[in-house]
């Protein structure tokens, strides 16, 4: 009963927020509630819900002063050169911005922290986006998978409570992984390439123009030059994603008013004498969160604090700088919260354990042999359907006893259980994709389209090159 109705719950959910019938935060919240009423949990999905919101509540700190910490360095003009020199290598062509997306989310995501890499990202190149007129479902989608592939370093969390749950060496998982890891980060390129390519043929190629670094207030028809070359300004390439987009996506132009003329050489928010000292300030950031010394959401706290006294003395300025960030910090906290009510039923009815004994009874004896290749595979729904501590702590260890008596090694399941995490990290459960979508301005249900089936492929791809080097018995 509890399996069919955890089934039941998650295919309903995304059935809603994928054809657009409820919002993911309505859906969120409403649907675990009637499902957890319905098996019978009366008043007493009051406590499955607080204690999912304590579960969560770190998280939804840690990306409201995210927000605000990179909003400020946006602001403040720190991410200007990088965009500037993106700029210089994109040249015309539309498919090099995209693989370039895939290769800055790859790099930042060597800090294992996936918000960060998001932020960073869109940050970046959001603006470049929209002015050009390449939809921003393009980014979300290969900065996603780019940022998935990269999860399973040892420091990005799936790895090490897979290692944690078998009791074996977090190296000794991950290490043989390298090529599969390659392999899948080969994959996440090649979708870059096609989606800019697919975007080249769209829109055609691009002489950018240091206008396109500056705001679109004010331009017009007369920056047009009269050559024959194919050429856009700022005022022409803003808004083009919703009314020429391949995409569908009714939402891919409310990314415009968060982030575009934010690369205005005028802007009064720039700060270019605190230059040094924000980069300064962010790289100590980084560095102390790469160490986990301190808590990530209280990092953030003071990072925040400290950005906003240094580049902003006066009260009224700080007040509008956070007013500034407002919008983004709403949606993805309330996406935050609400996903802790359906985490929060999912534990506190029992379905998850439900869930997983249901999967250790129902293999059948002749797929023992190949109990890797099934967790594997297994991986790639069950880490989207459930937090990867769900996954690790309550599937892997029953599954992992089963293996055993084939003789398969726990470091073997636990390297099959990893490959799933590009599909992972699409999940509406992982607080840092609700985070990408929304600083994009780009719907869930728009994502999920375009992401899922690429997600999938990559994955597979890791698995099957994981088997095929032996580190993964097939």
């Amino acid at each position: 009963m509890l399996v069919a109705l955890g089934l039941a719950m998650v295919a309903t959910f995304m059935f809603l927020i994928i054809t657009k019938r409820a919002t993911p935060v309505v859906a969120l919240i409403l649907v675990p509630v009637a499902f957890a009423l319905f098996a019978g949990a009366g008043l007493g999905v009051s406590d499955m819900i607080k204690d999912g919101i304590a579960d969560l509540a770190p998280t939804a700190a840690m990306l409201f002063f995210a927000i605000i910490f990179f909003g400020l360095m946006i602001d403040v003009g720190l991410f200007d050169p990088i965009v500037r020199f993106i700029v210089r290598l994109v040249r015309n062509d539309p498919a090099r911005l995209v693989v370039g997306t895939a290769a800055l989310a790859a790099v930042v995501s060597l800090d294992g922290d996936g918000s960060t890499t998001f932020i960073i990202t869109t940050a970046a190149l959001l603006p470049l986006y929209l002015k050009l007129g390449v939809s921003p479902v393009v980014l979300t989608v290969v900065a996603g998978l780019a940022n998935g592939t990269m999860n399973i370093l040892p420091w990005g969390g799936p790895t090490a409570r897979a290692a944690t749950a078998l009791k074996i060496d977090t190296n000794a998982v991950f290490l043989p992984m390298l090529p599969a890891l390659a392999a899948g980060m080969l994959v996440v390129f090649a979708f870059a390439f096609h989606l800019g390519v697919l975007e080249r043929r769209r829109i055609g190629r691009i002489e950018i123009r240091e206008s396109v670094l500056a705001s679109s207030r004010g331009a017009g028809r007369d920056d047009m030059p009269t050559g024959g070359s194919a050429s856009i300004t700022a005022a022409e390439a803003v808004g083009t994603p919703a009314a020429d987009s391949s995409w569908g996506s009714d939402d891919a132009n409310d990314g415009d008013s968060a982030l575009t003329g934010v690369l205005d050489p005028t802007r009064t928010t720039l700060r270019p004498k605190l230059f040094w000292v924000n980069a300064a300030l962010t790289v100590a950031l980084l560095a102390v969160l790469g160490a986990d010394i301190i808590a990530i959401p209280v990092l953030f706290m003071i990072a925040a604090a400290i950005a906003l006294a240094v580049n902003f003395p006066h009260l009224k300025d700080q007040q509008e700088a956070i007013t500034r960030h407002s919008s983004s910090i709403v949606s993805v906290v309330a996406m935050v919260l609400a996903a802790a009510v359906l985490t929060g039923v999912f534990s506190g009815t029992g379905m998850v354990d439900a869930i997983a004994r249901w999967l250790a009874d129902g293999i059948p004896s002749w797929m023992g042999p190949h109990m890797a290749v099934v967790i594997g595979v297994l991986s790639i729904p069950l880490t989207f359907l459930m937090s990867n501590d769900a996954f690790y702590f309550g599937v892997l260890p029953v599954l992992s006893k089963t293996a055993a008596e084939y003789g398969i090694d726990p470091t073997e399941m636990a390297r099959a259980s990893i490959t799933g995490q590009p599909f992972h990290m699409q999940s509406p459960l992982v607080p840092a994709i609700l985070l990408l979508v929304a600083l994009a301005g780009v719907s869930l249900a728009d994502h999920h389209k375009q992401v899922l089936w690429r997600a999938a492929l990559v994955s597979l791809a890791m698995l099957v090159v994981g088997g095929l080097i032996g580190a993964i018995p097939l």
